[in-house]
């Protein structure tokens, strides 16, 4: 039986760039992309050799590619370098230490201002903090903090020592810090008293202190003051960042760094239950990410960019700490919840500090449309000239809102298709050259040979959904699982190890100018009646009605059918949530798809279940479904009582 995933959707509209835009862009023409894209799939040691020579090595490389042991890749292999000099030494050097670094505004509102020579101060401080605490060259380092500057500080310091750090999210809970920590045999956590989270704070210490218990690898727990709630200090174990800090040099070298040694481990969530520790190289993600800033976001040096992601995630490692520095960006580093004081927090922060990029998630868009226009309407945020998306496929709906009434018509949306494992963007608009589609990732970036194939790895016909895979190696891509090449190796090459292809796990579609959509996870086909349909299409449908806020749908074990469709709803203002209106949307997914993706269930609820960072958690929703008992971890859950509300409904509706 054919594995190919049906494609229903349809959508046309395409948006060129305004010539205003294009006038002053990077790169200009389709034609100089297809130049430029050409040369690095035929010719990636050229391609990417010229774009290093513009960066401080200690060494050259020997080789720019070395793929002789697939499917671990060394790029640049040979090169000796420390990323830190790229990102802060080089622009100070080169005097520009008095632009502002980092514009950081803390939920509560207080405020910094961080330049580029402050910022070089303060990681050397912090690097020599560390290395006073035992810590040096390829010791793991924990970190577990809040959006406050210390956090960018510390990843960078660790950076300019040599030690590997693995940044867990803020929310993540007790058991998952132990599993984490131990996995790479963490030296040190850096932690916070607590943090600010909707006017309330967050005890992470007491977090931290918990899951210390079980972690016989950490030596000290290093504590910055943030909420200065009261917490407990265990002698010999727990400093204060600040009593740390007291006496020490500013001055600190960069130890210098083999370009395949690691950089850092960041976690995701594994099939087995046990995360993946996904293990990025020095030199070859410095020049992917750095690259892929400069050009996907057409980064100028009067930008004010706003990536509003955690650092716990691959977006705020990528597109906050390192690619913007590299490129002496000027960001705004923002610490709570959007809707704190009030809705409009984000259109406050644009409007104050002039942020002429924003980048975040399809999920706070569709936020931002539920919660009302007035809230955009009572500022000012004219200074805006690029949009991007990132984290999930965004539906037409969501993008036809943040084009009119974000970006007025005028900017760009670069709607980013990527992954923790290829640690930069990898399919995306070039903003002065692509016209952009609703909901389309479009085209792949330089050095990215992407394809859809199906099962056995032949490509499939232009409109039809497939597997997403690609045919070579790219600077940024993970080296390894730390500590499980096998693993590394099972995961993602060897579906198609005969034509050593990565596999990113992600359906997708292209369409006949080579415009490639992203329709999801494999793992969120639903197979309906022998159709394979993306649960990703199934939710733009729905949210393109009126009646329809945001939705997330899933399949779920079906006694007759094996697979059933369960729609969850978050309704738009105002409206009723009635059993004919229910019965409503049933009906339409069925006109607007087709009698067989009629959904089963379709559920109201004030909120979906997400996580602190906006991600829908997916897995519960089909364990509601199904009427299973809730047994997965819900330390992430943004909002619990509203989770055990919607499976009370959820029981007394399917009763």
């Amino acid at each position: 039986m054919s594995q190919d995933i049906d494609v229903t959707m349809s959508e046309d509209r395409l948006f060129p760039p305004v010539q205003e835009f294009v006038d002053k862009a990077h790169i200009k023409s389709r034609e100089e992309y297809d130049a430029m894209y050409k040369e690095s799939i035929e010719d990636p040691e050229a391609f990417w050799g010229r774009i290093a020579e513009c960066f401080t090595w200690t060494k050259k490389w020997d080789r720019v590619r070395n793929w002789d042991n697939a499917p671990v890749a060394k790029w640049f292999d040979g090169a000796k370098l420390n990323i830190t000099e790229n990102s802060l030494d080089r622009h100070v050097a080169e005097g520009r230490g008095d632009k502002v670094a980092i514009y950081w505004e803390g939920e509560p509102g207080d405020s910094e201002v961080i330049t580029y020579s402050d910022l070089l101060e303060r990681v050397s401080k912090a690097a020599n903090t560390f290395k006073k605490l035992g810590v040096g060259k390829g010791d793991r380092v924990a970190i577990y903090l809040p959006m406050i500057p210390e956090l960018a500080v510390t990843v960078l310091a660790c950076a300019r020592i040599g030690a590997v750090h693995t940044v867990i999210f803020g929310g993540f809970s007790a058991p998952s810090l132990v599993d984490r920590i131990n996995d790479c045999s963490a030296k040190l956590v850096v932690t916070s008293d607590g943090g600010y989270r909707r006017g309330k704070v967050l005890d992470l210490k007491a977090i931290v202190d918990e899951a210390l218990e079980n972690t016989p690898c950490i030596e000290h727990c290093l504590v910055v003051k943030r909420t200065n709630n009261e917490i407990t200090m265990k002698d010999g174990r727990d400093v204060y960042w600040c009593e740390q800090h007291e006496g020490v040099s500013s001055n600190c070298p960069a130890e210098e760094m083999d370009s395949q040694d690691p950089l850092f481990i960041l976690y995701t969530s594994g099939s087995t239950g046990k995360p993946k520790g996904i293990q990025h190289s020095t030199g070859g993600y410095m020049v992917g990410t750095a690259t892929t800033t400069k050009y996907i976001f057409d980064l100028k040096e009067d930008d004010v960019y706003w990536c509003t992601a955690d650092v716990g995630w691959i977006t705020g490692h990528s597109y906050f700490a390192y690619g913007p520095t590299l490129n002496c960006a000027t960001q705004v580093m923002y610490e709570g919840a959007p809707n704190f004081p009030d809705c409009d927090r984000f259109w406050d922060v644009i409007e104050k500090y002039k942020v002429s990029i924003f980048y975040t998630a399809p999920t706070a868009i569709r936020a931002f449309m539920k919660w009302g226009d007035e809230f955009v309407d009572k500022h000012d945020i004219s200074s805006l000239r690029l949009l991007g998306t990132v984290g999930e496929p965004i539906n037409p709906e969501a993008w036809m809102w943040y084009h009119k009434k974000i970006g007025a018509k005028k900017c760009p949306i670069v709607d980013t298709w990527w992954q923790t494992e290829t640690g930069g963007v990898m399919i995306a608009p070039l903003p002065g050259v692509t016209a952009t589609r609703p909901g389309c990732a479009t085209m792949p970036f330089f050095g990215v040979d992407a394809a859809i194939v199906d099962e056995k790895g032949n490509e499939v016909p232009t409109g039809k959904g497939g597997l997403l895979v690609v045919k070579q190696p790219w600077p940024s891509m993970l080296t390894n699982v730390y500590g499980d090449t096998e693993r590394y190796k099972e995961v993602y090459w060897s579906r198609f190890e005969e034509q050593g292809y990565y596999l990113a796990g992600d359906g997708a579609v292209k369409d006949e100018n080579g415009y490639i959509t992203i329709l999801g996870r494999i793992d969120d086909v639903i197979n309906v009646s022998g159709h394979r349909l993306s649960t990703m299409e199934l939710e733009s449908v729905l949210v393109a009605h009126g009646l329809v806020a945001e939705a997330a749908v899933v399949g779920y074990e079906h006694d007759i059918k094996g697979e059933g469709i369960a729609a969850f709803i978050t309704a738009s203002n105002n409206v009723d949530q009635s059993p004919d209106n229910r019965d409503l949307l049933k009906k339409y997914v069925a006109k607007e798809i087709g009698p067989f993706a009629r959904p089963d269930q379709v559920h109201f609820t004030d909120a979906l279940p997400k996580t602190r960072s906006g991600k829908i958690m997916r897995r519960l929703l089909k364990d509601i479904a199904a009427g299973k008992e809730l047994k997965q971890d819900l330390t992430t859950i943004e909002d619990v009582a509203a989770l055990h509300k919607l499976v009370e409904k959820v029981q007394a509706e399917l009763s």
